[in-house]
């Protein structure tokens, strides 16, 4: 179970808290000053802290200073009144994860937390590789050469200050290799941050990485510390840098080149000492031919590679993976099911898995769902088939707006919230992709997105692009 703490004084903030994240997965510790915050700091060692920065009996910066004392890589969010932006602005640049204002957004302070407890997770967690019967979180689980080949990779570069990137299709695990080379290095001590490319428009790529000055553009009313600054003296983690615009691309050049970079809307040269760890599923040897990714920030990123392989060619690993999914997902789902019947592996074995690790611990969960006794049979596992994009599109036009939720619900879906918008996906790109007759450019304007995302969108839900054209 994750623990948060918040510290404030206004019992009706934490009753709110407590209200709103408190659950079976979340456990939400409380404190009215920055004392009794210190000491349960110390005793639970949450994983995120909440912190108002007007406290009874310490400013709130204090309080955080001598947390970070303690364990500076817990992220510390402040929740601060306009009166007090400054001091926030002071606790980003000490290494404070984010600020809120007064009066709190819920679904911000959500968003936020989600991000902070995979960032604490990634910091606190050292990937190691699975024993038999382990069940941890993020193990490194795979015992096939292409893997073998992985771990001597990640021992030969975690203790040089070089820049590493990891690439490979999604779902193969390169955000865990990512954790591994952080805590195997000389900078584990030290900040890590972690920004996802393509989930960040590009508009707000820019100032999340770099940080933005007052007035920047029309929203930026305070200076904003970002990411790269955050991470000084410690790692940077970028994952999907082939979604990056030409205009980061540029301006990421320049930090690997000289460590300097300007926040957004500035013009103050700012020193910084990061590790750069990047991270693709795109070919960017394609992707500079095209004209779509600066040749130079190539060379410069690719100072060593690590491939993470399909699990389509990881051979002898499919047991293994799948079976370790099994094990640390049993007790979630009330089952003590630990191994696979021989013909459920050769179920398995006959999938292509396009979506890699990731799609087979979501179909060993499903599996989990309706599977009975200690061993997992192939009638326990959902329906493993690679439909033709056409029949799918076909399919969903439909089920979307009509009887697509209550049809879910009655399968015992866990994944709901992803399949919809997977779906819905699969409609808004056909329907643009029609209208502009398979054009991406044109596409990828009408969309507001980068023409390298919408590449990545429709590879990924198997949409091609060329059945689209005109002619």
């Amino acid at each position: 179970m994750q623990s948060l703490l918040v510290i404030d004084d206004e019992l009706s903030i934490l009753r709110a808290f407590e209200r709103a994240f408190a659950d079976e997965t979340t456990l939400v510790l409380t404190a009215k000053t920055g004392l009794e915050g210190e000491r349960i700091f110390r005793e639970s060692k949450p994983e995120v802290v909440v912190i108002d920065l007007s406290l009874p009996d310490t400013s709130g910066l204090e309080c955080f200073k001598r947390l970070r004392e303690i364990d500076s890589r817990v992220p510390f969010i402040f929740i601060t009144g306009h009166g007090t932006v400054e001091t926030a602005i002071e606790a980003t640049k000490l290494g404070a994860y984010d600020y809120l204002f007064k009066p709190l957004e819920l679904d911000e302070m959500r968003g936020l937390l989600d991000k902070a407890f995979s960032l604490s997770r990634m910091v606190r967690i050292q990937p190691r590789l699975a024993d038999e019967e382990d069940t941890v979180e993020d193990a490194i689980v795979g015992r096939c050469r292409a893997m073998k080949e992985v771990y001597k990779s990640i021992g030969r570069v975690a203790s040089q200050n070089l820049t590493v990137l990891l690439l490979g299709e999604s779902g193969t695990g390169k955000e865990v290799v990512a954790q591994a080379i952080y805590h195997h290095s000389t900078r584990s001590k030290g900040p890590f941050q972690a920004i996802n490319c393509a989930a960040i428009p590009d508009a707000l790529l820019e100032s999340e990485m770099f940080g933005h000055e007052r007035g920047a553009f029309t929203d930026a009313q305070r200076q904003r510390i970002g990411k790269l600054e955050q991470a000084d003296g410690g790692t940077l983690f970028l994952d999907e840098v082939g979604d990056m615009s030409p205009m980061t691309q540029a301006k990421l050049l320049r930090v690997l080149q000289d460590q300097t970079f300007e926040r957004v809307g500035g013009n103050t040269p700012i020193k910084v000492n990061v590790r750069i760890i990047a991270a693709t599923n795109h070919d960017l040897k394609k992707l500079v031919s095209e004209g779509l990714f600066r040749l130079d920030l190539f060379y410069r990123l690719s100072v060593v590679s690590i491939h993470l392989p399909p699990l389509r060619e990881r051979e002898g690993d499919l047991r293994i993976l799948a079976e370790y999914f099994l094990r640390k997902n049993s007790q979630e789902f009330g089952k003590d099911i630990r191994s696979l019947s021989d013909d459920t592996l050769k179920l398995l074995e006959a999938y292509h898995w396009p979506g890699n690790v990731r799609e087979l611990e979501s179909v060993m969960k499903q599996s989990l769902l309706t599977a009975r006794g200690n061993i997992l049979l192939p009638e326990f596992v959902p329906t493993l088939s690679a439909e033709e994009p056409q029949s799918v599109l076909a399919k969903d036009a439909e089920t979307l707006s009509k009887n697509f939720i209550s049809e879910r619900l009655a399968a015992g879906s866990e994944n709901l919230y992803a399949e919809a918008i997977a779906t819905a996906e699969r409609q808004l790109f056909s329907q643009v992709l029609a209208h502009t007759g398979g054009n991406q450019l044109k596409a990828s304007g009408i969309l507001g997105i980068s023409r390298v995302t919408l590449r990545s969108k429709l590879k990924s839900l198997g949409i091609e692009a060329s059945r689209f054209s005109e002619g």
